[in-house]
Formats: structure tokens, sequence, C-alpha cells
């Protein structure tokens, strides 16, 4: 088969594969002929959701200063996978702390700086920025700081906790 005649079979698959998979109800299926770059295409209003996230204050077993917003799921319900998403001002410290289940965090926004370890220190952090992700195990102790206003995804199963190493940094008490 010639490459004009590729090029014309996969275009055609892709126009029928995307309005059959359209639904009419806005969705969309975005599929690229082998010619088109990634570069050309832009995420459109209809696929971007972030203007709808309802911030919030993070409950209180954050430091202050935190911002939250469920993603996806029930944070507290047992066995669920959900998503949140934090937003900490710039030098936010969140002590070292651990949680029941592992916790995947992806950073969207600002420099999100993870250690490993019961006690906090500059010379342990791992610096991650934008499209930088890191899992931290089920109760393995961790800590982390901002730089800059940072946002990360954290997917887990719930119930999400978390249980500061020291308890004099635990805000509710």
């Amino acid at each position: 088969m010639s490459l004009q005649r590729l090029t014309l079979a996969v275009t055609l698959f892709v126009a029928v594969a995307t309005a059959a998979c359209s639904g009419g109800d806005g969705s969309n299926i975005l599929a690229q002929t082998p010619e088109m770059s990634v570069a050309k295409h832009a995420v459109t209003p209809q696929m971007d959701h972030t203007s709808d996230i309802k911030w919030e204050p993070a409950p209180p077993i954050f430091p202050a200063g935190a911002l939250f917003a469920v993603m996806q799921g029930d944070p507290s319900a047992p066995g669920v996978l959900f998503t949140v998403r934090l937003r900490f001002p710039n030098g936010y410290i969140l002590p070292p702390h651990t949680h029941p289940t592992d916790e995947h965090v992806t950073v969207l926004r600002g420099t999100f700086s993870v250690g490993l370890g019961e006690n906090f220190s500059t010379e342990g952090l791992t610096s991650l920025k934008e499209g930088g992700f890191i899992t931290a195990p089920a109760n393995m102790a961790h800590f982390a700081t901002a730089r800059g206003i940072t946002e990360v995804q954290v997917t887990a199963i719930g119930p999400f906790q978390l249980t500061y190493v020291h308890p004099e940094d635990d805000p509710t008490k």
C-alpha cells in the first residue's frame, strides 16, 4: 500500500472513530494522523476542568495555609480510590508523617521538595518540579516543603489518614 493510501486510510479511520465515539454530548476523542504533532494541539476549554476546581482550606490535620480540593472519590471512604489536590504557599512545611496506604504524588505547579525519614532535614530533600512524580510507600515517614506556590495531586486508597511522627507537629492537638 502506498504512503498516500495509508495516510488516507488512517485519516478515514480517525474520522469514523471520532464520529462513532463523540455521542453528541460534547465529549471528544482526539486522535492524530502520523503527520500531526502534539505541539499543534492545545487543551480546549471543554477539556480543561481546572477552572471548576472547588478549593477549600485543607482539613485541620494539615498545618494552616494549605488549600484542598477533592478531584475524585471520597478520601474518607475505606478501600476507595481517591484523588485530591493540595495547594501550598511558598515556604510551607509538612512535618514528618506517615499514611496507612501508598500515596502517589504528581507535582502540577511549583517545586515540591520531599524527604524520607522521621526528622525534617533540608539535606534530605529531593526537589520535584512540575511533572515530577513520587510514591510515598505506606507507613514510611516522609516530609515536604514548597518553594513558590505549589500544587500537587495525590492519588491513594482511602481512608486518607495522616499521622505525624512527632505528636507536637499535629495541628489538631
